[in-house]
């Protein structure tokens, strides 16, 4: 069984890192024949992916076709809001279950990050390691499958908050007060620092669609 299910779930998380970093942006169409090829897979696994995709609502139908999905504002900032809370729940159980070992681990990320803010690309992928690092710290499943579902969802967002100018650094700033708080066991303090990092990066992002809107 493991042997059919391990072709669809590498299909699957092919196509969604792809979206996650832009090769698909919200609105592209996505053949099976041309995936197949892509990623060197059969198309049976690359079907059934696209329907798990599709399934999630990371993708919509267009006519036959399938295409990227994409968030307008109202969803975007209902997302925002479900995120912040959520994620600040994460960073209070962290500070209550977290091993040492854990909070180390949040500490080395941290510092091995410092040397990608010129990257945003590479600050992206960085940041969502460091996140669902503090999603696995709370020691909670059912939480860690509901980010999980959140941060699928936020590969629809065409830009990331962390190529804004001088955000990187910021945010940087911000994922060092949020481990304090995690190492000091100070859990209003975790809850309420990453709650701010939320809500820094979602006017941020307000801001690059103002931006773009203009252009």
């Amino acid at each position: 069984m493991n042997q059919t299910k391990q072709p669809q779930t590498d299909a699957y998380n092919l196509i969604l890192e792809a979206i996650d970093v832009g090769v698909y942006k919200p609105g592209d169409r996505l053949v099976e024949s041309e995936l197949a090829e892509r990623f060197g897979v059969s198309r049976t696994p690359i079907r059934e992916a696209l329907q798990r995709l599709e399934t999630q609502s990371l993708l919509e139908r267009d006519g036959r076709s399938l295409i990227v999905a994409s968030l307008d504002h109202n969803q975007m900032a209902e997302l925002y809001v479900v995120r912040r809370e959520l994620e600040g729940l994460a960073a209070r159980l962290a500070a209550r279950h977290a091993t040492e070992e854990e909070i180390k681990v949040l500490q080395d990320m941290v510092a091995a990050d410092d040397a990608l803010v010129d990257d945003p690309v590479a600050l992206s992928r960085a940041n969502r390691r460091f996140h669902e690092q503090i999603h696995l710290a709370s020691h909670n499943r059912y939480l860690v499958q509901q980010l999980d579902l959140v941060h699928r969802t936020m590969a629809l967002m065409a830009t990331t908050s962390l190529a804004a100018q001088g955000r990187g650094e910021i945010a940087q700033n911000e994922h060092k007060a949020i481990v304090d708080a995690i190492a000091a066991r100070d859990e209003e303090a975790a809850d309420r620092a990453l709650k701010e990092h939320i809500s820094v990066a979602f006017m941020t992002r307000l801001k690059q669609d103002a931006i773009r809107r203009e252009k």
